[in-house]
């Protein structure tokens, strides 16, 4: 694969599961930048601080060193050296990765880091997939292809729920319906289709039926020959 795709969408859509398994198919780098800013969110915690306040956390997200496998079948993260790819997917990270993330001096740095591991990537390697909730509209809105996955909030919820291994519907089903009003409001990078994002409805959908739309969409845009992907 060559260039850029740009996978967004709220939680439970099925994104992070389609964006991996499709670089890995198409021989492509995979950037997980949700990651990232849960690894930032991580570092915030640690360091005792309230996600609310802005400023702190502006300056102890500076201070840390995250990091990022690229590699679609061994991606880790890193902070401050330190492996926290189980860590940040908690409870409490969960909670306050959108207060951070919405703090407009970690989504700079971030998104920096962000756009030098695409540019890198896409020199090196030739193809990235990255997903996220602003890749389309921010991080790469020059990204040939760009997807927004949706999904029914009932469904989401559920998938959130197995995922998790969580058998309070209803409380996970808040989460997600909490963290979607966060991130489409915040001042910073909201969430929101790009004007030219291919918008893919997965409530109905498998992983394999998201992954051959994905696959055709590659193919159609010159990113991918059709005879490239190999099954997984």
């Amino acid at each position: 694969m060559r260039g850029i795709v740009a996978v967004d969408g709220p939680a439970g859509t099925g994104k992070s599961t389609v964006a991996r398994r499709l670089a890995a198919s198409l021989g492509a780098r995979y950037l997980d930048t949700g990651a990232m800013y849960r690894a930032a969110a991580l570092g915030v915690l640690k360091a005792g601080l309230d996600p609310a306040e802005s400023a702190a956390v502006s300056a102890e997200v500076a201070r840390r060193h995250i990091e990022v496998d690229t590699d679609p079948d061994s991606s880790f993260v890193l902070l401050d050296g330190e492996d926290v790819s189980e860590e940040i997917r908690g409870a409490a990270v969960t909670t306050a990765v959108s207060p951070v993330s919405a703090v407009v001096q970690v989504r700079a740095l971030l998104v920096a880091q962000q756009r030098r591991i695409i540019s890198e990537a896409t020199t090196s390697a030739g193809g990235i997939v990255v997903e996220g909730r602003d890749i389309g509209t921010v991080v790469a809105p020059d990204a040939p292809l760009k997807v927004f996955l949706t999904a029914t909030a009932a469904q989401r919820a559920a998938r959130r729920a197995a995922q998790d291994g969580m058998s309070d519907l209803a409380a996970v089903r808040a989460a997600v319906d909490r963290r979607d009003r966060f991130d489409a409001s915040r001042e910073a990078s909201p969430m929101c289709a790009a004007d030219d994002a291919v918008e893919l409805d997965t409530t109905a959908l498998d992983v394999d039926d998201v992954l051959d739309r994905l696959h055709d969409l590659a193919v159609a845009r010159g990113l991918v020959a059709p005879a490239v992907r190999d099954p997984l």
